[in-house]
């Protein structure tokens, strides 16, 4: 039965699935309350296919009840999630919702408690993916935030307190529920028009996994496995424009853009299978390929944030991790001497305890501390690559030269491949243009990683 009136709700979910595909799951849903009825109850509900992929799907409808939740609305993407689970596929929501509905009081209330279960016993199991489409505030702002990815319609509004609320401030003197207060920050992945993000989230569901099991490993693909990347360290700098040139058919998608541009985290495939980029940037480049910014090959704190976040995904979905090494130390501010040293410990911590396939690449630089937050071979990298230019050591020659106080071609020379190599601390020197077939070896040869590490419930740092 289909009783749901034609909305933008719906045009959004058609906009996104493959032409004919969405099936509806709950049409006839009312609230059980005295009061005003709507069909559908102000969210739509159903399954579909995106890029011949399974998804289901939510898409909360302003035009019924305004968007409104109650007890039945909150139960029906509630099902959606239990569905979702059993079935192992994502969950896309697009949220437009005008919060509690007060009539319904303490059931609205408990109704938000079953969205906040759902999203958390699904996440790590399957991929959740959050379009802000239009009001998203208060309790259900919690929503996004609990989703692996969040994008934000340029005229959406997503606040947890409205403007006028915060003390001292009103909307004309900061609108903090405009999408521009959000870039810069680790909440949104993106913020943009509607068709946009439609075609970013198509592409990001044709790379994550559907679930937890589901190895992704099985893509056709057309790009040569040993295609040689010509002038590939020149883009060494912008780990953006190095993934794009290794992956295939230069295909990825960057999370987290506009926040910590220092550090990049990206998907893209090798060979067919998924792969999550994590690379310190010194360069950003433009699409006409000037320079657009330049960065400290250094460890900051919010980019450190944002790569315990990508990382964290990426182990729970068993997504390889490329990492792309060039850092020679970690920011020295207040603000960093305040906060780096539990992110950074963090870091470690989860790399160290991430079972995925994890690959580390030094590009360039790779010293001290740093390099053990980009996943050294100590702190639990599979394999160690290193390309012929690049240096690995306790700190900068020059600097150690003034610092022990020996000189500068013993300092070098502490710092040399061959003397790393030696020791174990990295498992070959490639060429750089054999970076692609290098990667899509290691990862053929990790495919069937398993470890386990001692019994406990779970780590505490």
């Amino acid at each position: 039965m289909n009783t749901s009136t034609s909305s933008q709700a719906r045009g959004r979910i058609e906009a996104l699935v493959d032409a004919g595909s969405f099936v509806e799951i709950g049409a006839g849903i009312t609230a059980r309350t005295s009061g005003k009825k709507e069909a559908s109850d102000g969210v739509i509900t159903g399954y579909a296919v995106a890029g011949g992929n399974p998804v289901y799907v939510y898409s909360q409808d302003a035009s019924v009840l305004g968007g409104t939740i109650g007890e039945m609305h909150a139960g029906k993407i509630a099902r959606i999630y239990e569905l979702a689970m059993k079935t192992g596929a994502p969950v896309v929501g697009f949220i437009d919702c005008g919060g509690m509905r007060l009539g319904e009081a303490q059931d609205a209330l408990s109704a938000f408690g079953t969205l906040y279960e759902a999203c958390a016993c699904a996440s790590g199991v399957i991929p959740q993916i959050s379009i802000v489409s239009g009001t998203c505030g208060g309790g259900m702002s919690i929503i996004p935030a609990m989703s692996d990815f969040v994008f934000v319609d340029e005229k959406a509004k997503l606040f947890l307190n409205s403007p006028n609320a915060i003390p001292g401030n009103h909307v004309s003197k900061l609108d903090t529920s405009a999408p521009a207060f959000r870039e810069g920050s680790d909440f949104v992945d993106f913020i943009g028009n509607q068709a946009d993000i439609i075609g970013l989230v198509r592409s990001l569901l044709a790379l994550l996994p559907l679930n937890n099991e589901d190895d992704c490993g099985d893509r056709a693909t057309t790009d040569d496995l040993n295609r040689a990347c010509s002038n590939l360290e020149a883009f060494a700098a912008d780990p953006y424009c190095f993934a794009a040139e290794v992956c295939d058919s230069s295909v990825i998608f960057e999370s987290r853009p506009g926040f910590a541009p220092e550090l990049v985290t990206a998907f893209g495939a090798l060979g067919g299978v998924t792969c999550g980029f994590i690379g310190n940037r010194t360069r950003k480049y433009a699409l006409d390929g000037s320079v657009e910014a330049e960065y400290e090959p250094l460890m900051t704190v919010c980019g450190t944030k944002k790569a315990v976040r990508f990382l964290t995904f990426c182990d729970a979905f068993s997504i390889p991790v490329i990492s792309l090494v060039n850092v020679k130390g970690i920011d020295a501010s207040e603000y960093s001497e305040q906060n780096m040293p539990k992110v950074a410990a963090k870091l470690i911590y989860t790399f160290s305890q991430a079972t995925t396939p994890k690959i580390s690449l030094i590009t360039g630089e790779a010293y001290g501390t740093a390099y053990h937050m980009m996943n050294s071979k100590a702190c639990g990298a599979d394999l160690v690559f290193a390309y012929e230019s690049a240096k690995a050591g306790l700190m900068d020659a020059a600097l150690a030269a003034r610092i022990e106080g020996i000189d500068k071609e013993e300092a070098e020379e502490q710092n040399s491949l061959e003397s790393a190599a030696a020791k174990g601390l990295i498992d070959d020197v490639i060429p750089a243009a054999d970076t692609r077939k290098y990667l899509i070896g290691a990862i053929e040869m990790l495919f069937t990683k398993r470890e386990d590490g001692p019994y406990k419930k779970h780590g505490s740092v």
